[in-house]
């Protein structure tokens, strides 16, 4: 039987909204992939839409965390990065990557930090910047629209972009330090929402879109990294991986939007997990 592939999550939990951890370490799991978590925070529920929720700083807990599983000889073959609690945790997040990682682990970092033109209430401008330099130790980096222009110190447009400005856009954030970037959000066409990718190796760009859905649903972007990341662990290509993980996340949001269930508590996701790994081995081409 092939050796099972470990991952390790640096995300928060938040308790109810299915998003971060709650999201990633089922999918990870249904893709096969052993996951350890790092959690950055606990909170009550996301920040998005659910006023009152609490959250537990968990800066303290990462280092010793960590280096215990140094001590343990442990190999991951990924490791994956996404909200944090406190600037002070980018720093430490960087260190780990160092701790852990092989010649053969990729890292991804998702750069959670804003969205629809507006950086998150936890989030500091000072952790935003900071974002910068941890992108730099990624080897696949997915932020959104509005952090891909924050990270390139650009100002945030709303509505269509065409391929050519994306592209721009993504060469421009391989350069920061990266091998690969995906931008989520991204639609060239009315009615279709997507993602589009580039591989600095091989210089292809990709692009997988899918039927739009109105409305804001929390967590997507977790979902769409962790079966991003699900794919290139089990050996696609990133035009295959985006194409899976627009595939898997849009089969989502639309189960939720015909059931018409609250948005603020994420989408229905664990209806797909059983169908992932096929999801996996057969997701087309995204190239063009």
């Amino acid at each position: 039987m092939e050796r099972q592939k470990r991952a390790a999550a640096i995300h928060d939990i938040s308790g109810l909204g299915r998003c971060s951890l709650t999201v990633i370490l089922p999918i990870l799991s249904a893709a096969g992939i052993e996951t350890g978590v790092l959690p950055t925070a606990f909170l009550s529920t996301h920040t998005g839409g659910l006023p009152g929720y609490t959250c537990r700083d968990l800066t303290s807990e990462l280092l010793p965390a960590a280096r215990h599983w140094k001590s343990l000889g442990l190999h991951f073959d990924a490791l994956y990065s996404g909200f944090l609690g406190s600037f002070e945790q980018i720093s430490i997040v960087s260190e780990i990557f160092r701790m852990l990682k092989s010649d053969d682990t990729l890292v991804l970092v998702d750069p959670v930090f804003a969205d629809h033109g507006k950086l998150y209430a936890t989030c500091t401008p000072q952790m935003a910047d900071g974002m910068r330099d941890l992108c730099q130790n990624a080897d696949i980096i997915v932020p959104n629209l509005t952090e891909a222009s924050y990270l390139l110190g650009r100002e945030y447009r709303e509505g269509q972009y065409n391929r050519r400005e994306v592209e721009e856009m993504l060469r421009s954030l391989t350069r920061l330090g990266p091998k690969s970037a995906v931008i989520t959000g991204v639609s060239f066409e009315p009615g279709r929402l997507g993602a589009a990718g580039y591989d600095s190796a091989s210089g292809e760009f990709c692009c997988s879109l899918f039927p739009r859905v109105d409305g804001s649903y929390p967590g997507t972007g977790d979902i769409f990294a962790s079966v991003l990341l699900a794919a290139r662990l089990n050996g696609d290509p990133l035009p295959k991986a985006v194409d899976a993980a627009v595939q898997f996340t849009g089969d989502a949001i639309q189960r939720t939007w015909l059931a018409k269930t609250d948005p603020r508590f994420g989408v229905n996701f664990e209806y797909g997990l059983a169908s992932l790994p096929s999801l996996l081995k057969s997701g087309e081409n995204g190239s063009y």
